[in-house]
């Protein structure tokens, strides 16, 4: 329901949930050659928002159980507010340090573990406060 209201879009985990099933059945999992260069498969990268708002609980666990444990994840800490997102309680405060560890750890308790090295450095923003 947040999903729709934010985005405009109806139904939008569904349709992103089949559009990711399908780019992972046509692709299969990242390979990645000797040099660290992405060769062919899947990378989801996912936005952390503020007061779980982008459902990465559900998105992990989608993740893990209905298109491998072997997904290559991305998980940004970058959201930043800006113009219309201060009309919105919510969304109306950059993303906690506390919030970004969560992600990363729900990632790793659903067996997601081949997450990007950059899930793993927050920007300074986040370490500074």
């Amino acid at each position: 329901k947040i999903a729709e209201q934010l985005s405009g879009i109806k139904d939008y985990p569904k349709v992103n949930k089949a559009a990711i099933k399908e780019m992972h059945r046509q692709v299969g999992d990242l390979n990645i050659d000797e040099q660290g260069i992405a060769q062919r498969g899947l990378l989801v990268r996912h936005l952390v928002l503020p007061n779980r708002l982008a459902g990465t609980e559900d998105i992990v666990s989608f993740l893990a159980k209905e298109v491998s444990t072997n997904t290559y994840l991305n998980i940004m800490a970058q959201y930043h507010p800006c113009h219309h997102a201060f009309d919105i309680p919510q969304l109306s405060r950059p993303l906690s340090s506390e919030e970004f560890s969560q992600a990363i750890k729900l990632a790793h308790q659903q067996g997601l573990n081949r997450l990007d090295k950059d899930s793993f450095l927050p920007p300074l923003r986040l370490i500074l406060r």
